[in-house]
Order: structure tokens, then C-alpha cells, then sequence
């Protein structure tokens, strides 16, 4: 009797393609601080997601340098040259390929994060602005030119920088810049106290910053730019919309760019 042997045919497995896998990049938060143990931790609180956390203190007396290690921050002291050279020192010790700005008195919202970690996994430029809704004495200004108020925050590492201004300083991005949807949170002078502070301190360093160029103020000058900053806030930028804090927040417009110019004409004289 004859056998006959016959292999077991196999079935061709078709070759399946594994998913793709998404490319999740590295992001360095840096932040700077001088006594801002009052709001750091809300701060902290929204990006402790992030990959590393980088905090440039100057040399704060609250216990601004332990809440940020409570969050597991670097945390280096400097002393204090201005705002744009201190970022860049805060931006020098950042490792991963993104980075995000942020002063210590925003925070990041749960939209606003969802929104980063899908950028950061098929980025479409260097740099993204994010626009920021500002508190004033505890009101949210969606009026007065506050909002949107988009500001150049998320970019990637090597590609932007920060211009070494005293006050006001610009991150500059060499490349593409794009703009997210969903805003940060800005919560900013809790106070008048505050407000009157920050207007000193401000109008100070931006009186220095227009004498080193050259630039001269006479009292005309002063009360003009401080009667142009009222009417543009409260009237062209439609403050009358938020309400009191509109008002007062013209006003502290006026008051801090007269201070500007006044300071300005002082040095002057010198």
C-alpha cells in the first residue's frame, strides 16, 4: 500500500504594519524668580508634566528656592542684570529639545497643556505663540488691549533667545513662528500695593532704558504720553468694557508711562 505523504499547507500571514509611533520631544520649562513664594506654586502646580523644570533665582529671602525643589525644580542663584539676560541664563541650562517660558505668576491650564504635548509631537514651527488671559485686582481683562495678548513662550531649544532689555525684554526666534488656541492663565497685580510697586520699578527701568539711547522728556512730553496712554486703554482698546478695573487700569496705564517720561526728563538734567 502506497502512502502518500503530503505537507500541511501554510497559511501566508500578511505582513501587518505596527501603528506609528508618536515622537513625544523633551520640554525644559524655565522660569525666574526673586521672592515669589506667594505664587510659585500654582505655577509649578500646572507643569509639573513637564520634562525638567529650571528655576533662576535672585536671591530670594521667602521660601521661593524650597518650593521649587519641593517640586523637584533646579534651582540656580544668580544676581540680578535685567529680565532678558537673566532668561538667557535661565535658558542656558535647558537640556530638552523645547522650551517654555513662563514668569512665575502664570500657569498653564489643562487645555493649554493637552495643546503643547500635541505640538510638541509633530511640531509645525520653531516657535508658538500662546495667547494669555490677565487678571487685574481679580478680574480677568478681556478688553483694555489685554486680551489676546499672544506672547512668543514655546520655542525650540537652539533656535530662540532672549533680547537683553532691562524690562520688556522680546524672545527672538530664528524661524517659524505659529500661534496655539487655548490661553495661559495670568494672574497679576493682586493689589493697588502691588500695582504701584511694579509702576515704580517699571517706569524706573524704563526711564534708564530710554536714556541709554539717547532719548530726552520734558514735562509736555510726560503729561502727553500719560493723556494718550488713558484714551487708547480706556477708549480705543475699549477698557470701558471691563468695567472699574478698566477704569483703574487706565489709569495705572497713564500713571506709569508719566512716571516714565517724568524719570526720563530727571536724568536728563544730569
Amino acid at each position: 500500500m502506497q502512502l502518500s505523504l503530503q505537507m500541511p499547507t501554510r497559511k501566508r500571514v500578511k505582513n501587518v504594519a505596527s501603528p506609528p509611533t508618536m515622537l513625544m520631544t523633551g520640554l525644559s520649562v524655565i522660569i525666574i524668580t526673586k521672592n515669589e513664594a506667594a505664587n510659585i506654586r500654582a505655577c509649578l502646580e500646572s507643569v509639573a508634566w513637564a520634562d525638567e523644570i529650571i528655576v533662576v533665582d535672585s536671591g530670594s529671602s521667602d521660601a521661593t528656592a524650597e518650593i521649587c525643589r519641593e517640586y523637584g525644580a533646579q534651582v540656580h542663584v544668580h544676581d540680578w542684570p535685567g529680565f532678558g539676560i537673566q532668561k538667557n541664563r535661565a535658558l542656558g541650562y535647558a537640556t530638552k529639545d523645547w522650551v517654555l517660558s513662563l514668569d512665575a505668576d502664570e500657569r498653564i491650564t489643562p487645555e493649554l497643556r493637552t495643546e503643547i504635548e500635541s505640538v510638541l509631537q509633530n511640531p509645525q514651527a520653531d516657535g508658538y505663540e500662546i495667547p494669555r488671559l490677565s487678571s487685574f485686582c481679580g478680574r480677568f481683562m478681556h478688553h483694555s488691549g489685554w486680551y489676546p495678548d499672544h506672547v512668543l513662550r514655546l520655542f525650540r531649544r537652539g533656535k530662540g533667545s532672549f533680547s537683553d532689555a532691562l524690562v520688556h525684554e522680546r524672545l527672538i526666534v530664528n524661524g517659524s513662528v505659529a500661534k496655539l488656541r487655548q490661553s495661559m492663565l495670568h494672574e497679576t497685580f493682586h493689589d493697588l500695593e502691588e500695582l504701584l510697586s511694579k509702576i515704580n520699578q517699571y517706569s524706573t527701568a524704563g526711564a534708564l532704558m530710554l536714556s541709554e539711547k539717547n532719548k530726552t522728556a520734558s514735562l509736555k512730553k510726560a503729561v502727553g504720553h500719560a493723556i494718550w496712554a488713558f484714551f487708547r486703554t480706556y477708549v480705543l482698546r475699549a477698557g470701558f468694557l471691563d468695567g472699574r478695573e478698566g477704569f483703574m487700569l487706565a489709569v495705572s496705564s497713564a500713571e506709569s508711562t508719566y512716571y516714565r517720561y517724568a524719570k526720563l526728563m530727571l536724568l536728563n538734567k544730569h
